[in-house]
């Protein structure tokens, strides 16, 4: 059995789409961001960066995992499925995976926090997020024009990526002229488990103000 940490955000949505689509059983705790809940002792035992999410697995004498995509790639190795293990294809997904690591994701909060929470308006710094985090949008946009999915198969590669993608619009981008992704985002999106795993956390979802709360939290 899988514990799984999590609230309503991008990266809190990758765990539990991964959980349904792998049909791993598991059980839900919601973390209050809002209250800091994540900062707090019982939580930084699991995850010593105080951030969602984070699973335990009972089935492994309690083994703590945290970051969000050495999650995803914990729960495809335990479950053996969405992560290929022939070489070249597992490469190829967690290169896409580092790829929303390491520049998606952060791109798109960045753009996220100026565009939506700064206490005050820096349109260099809005822009800028802005833009590189449509360029990546550009690079996935070319690489779906060449694969359907963008390791070749569906993988937590997709799962990843389509967490942030999703929400272009929330990050005050658009996504014309990108009909490789368009296309993508729509299949994706349409799966049944990415549907259940999208709505896990979102039952817990904060309100608005809880929201805006966590949003100027990124500011320090």
């Amino acid at each position: 059995m899988i514990d799984l940490y999590t609230a309503s955000t991008p990266n809190g949505w990758k765990a539990s789409i991964a959980l349904e689509e792998l049909a791993l059983p598991y059980t839900v705790h919601r973390v209050d961001l809002k209250a800091g809940e994540q900062k707090q002792p019982p939580f930084l035992a699991i995850n010593p960066n105080g951030r969602i999410p984070a699973i335990v697995d009972r089935d492994q004498d309690d083994l703590a995992v945290f970051e969000s995509g050495a999650v995803l790639m914990y729960l495809a190795e335990k479950a053996g499925a969405l992560l290929s293990t022939e070489v070249a294809a597992r490469s190829r997904a967690i290169q896409w995976l580092m790829f929303q690591m390491g520049g998606l994701g952060p791109m798109m909060g960045q753009a996220n926090v100026f565009h939506r929470y700064a206490p005050e308006r820096i349109p260099y710094a809005t822009q800028r997020y802005q833009r590189e985090a449509r360029r990546l949008l550009e690079v996935l946009d070319g690489q779906l024009g060449r694969s359907e999915y963008l390791a070749g198969e569906y993988s937590i590669a997709d799962i990843a990526n389509w967490c942030w993608a999703s929400t272009y619009e929330w990050s005050g981008i658009t996504i014309d002229g990108l009909p490789h992704l368009a296309r993508w985002l729509e299949v994706v999106g349409q799966r049944p488990a990415v549907q259940r795993g999208r709505e896990i956390p979102g039952k817990l979802a904060p309100t608005q103000a809880e929201a805006e709360t966590i949003g100027r939290s990124l500011l320090v």
